[in-house]
């Protein structure tokens, strides 16, 4: 029953290294000790029994281990980060001609005013929200 163990090893290993997430880390550490229990002639139910209950408990302390040493810390985006942010007005923002364009953290946008107001170059205006791919203004 060992060389059956050794293959379930081997198998997860192949499974671990092909892949880009964890998927068969938990296997090995029970099929190890499930194969130094069939060395030592044990139960195949008490081979399995222990490989089961270790690969579960594997499962959850990795899961917290995991989870601590990744934690993810997520950033607004781009489009996101520029919302309350100042911009300066570089084409003139009319909404009845379609016009407006401002810069913002280093990158141009188009945008309109949020009440219909007329901003000139240079002026400096407040972003309020993004509506599709265009900044909505206000002074």
């Amino acid at each position: 029953m060992q060389y059956a163990w050794i293959a379930f090893i081997v198998l997860a290993i192949i499974a671990e290294a092909a892949t880009s997430g964890l998927v068969a880390i938990w296997f090995i550490p029970g099929a190890l000790v499930s194969m130094l229990l069939a060395i030592l002639n044990v139960d195949l139910w008490i081979q399995i029994g222990v490989f089961a209950v270790l690969t579960v408990v594997m499962l959850i302390l990795s899961k917290k281990y995991f989870k601590k040493m990744f934690k993810i810390k997520t950033h607004a985006t781009n489009a996101d980060a520029v919302i309350g942010q100042s911009a300066v007005v570089t084409e003139k923002i009319c909404n009845i001609s379609g016009t407006g364009a401002v810069k913002v953290m280093g990158k141009e946008w188009t945008a309109r005013s949020s009440d219909d107001s007329e901003y000139e170059i240079g002026d400096v205006v407040t972003v309020l929200e993004i509506k599709g791919v265009k900044l909505i203004c206000k002074k």
